[in-house]
């Protein structure tokens, strides 16, 4: 008579450094993910103010208006003529007639610009009109 000689099977293993593989690339792309800032495409230098106000959160926030040292006008963030603005502040005060616009100027950009700019949003009809600064001693 033969007997069956048993093998002994080994116990099965879980392959730890896989894993830590899958663990690893799991942790970069939550590191990588959750690290975006928000830069500004524009970078400007605004003028200071000792009366400059603290951003805060509004029920009616203001359409911003950005005015670049080279005199470029951006509406949000399109890029926009006086033309086009004063319509789509038009359309917007049609909109809402409590409608408030905010004025980001570089403190290098023209200031005839931004005189254009402020007739723009008085045809426009824009009930509250302000500027952007910063506080003074604030880089």
């Amino acid at each position: 008579m033969r007997f069956l000689v048993r093998k002994r099977r080994t116990a099965p293993a879980v392959i730890i450094v896989a894993l830590i593989d899958v663990l690893i690339v799991l942790l970069i792309f939550l590191l990588v993910t959750t690290t975006f800032k928000s830069v500004p495409s524009l970078k400007l230098a605004l003028p200071a103010s000792r009366q400059a106000l603290k951003p805060g959160v509004s029920d009616n926030p203001p359409q911003v208006v950005t005015i670049a040292s080279n005199g470029i006008i951006y509406l949000a963030t399109s890029q926009c003529t006086l033309e086009q603005l004063q319509r789509q502040l038009t359309s917007i005060v049609a909109q809402n007639p409590k409608a408030k616009l905010a004025v980001r100027a570089d403190q290098n950009a023209p200031w005839g610009r931004m005189v254009e700019v402020m007739d723009a949003a008085k045809v426009a009809k824009v009930a509250d009109i302000s500027a952007f600064t910063k506080e003074v001693g604030k880089p």
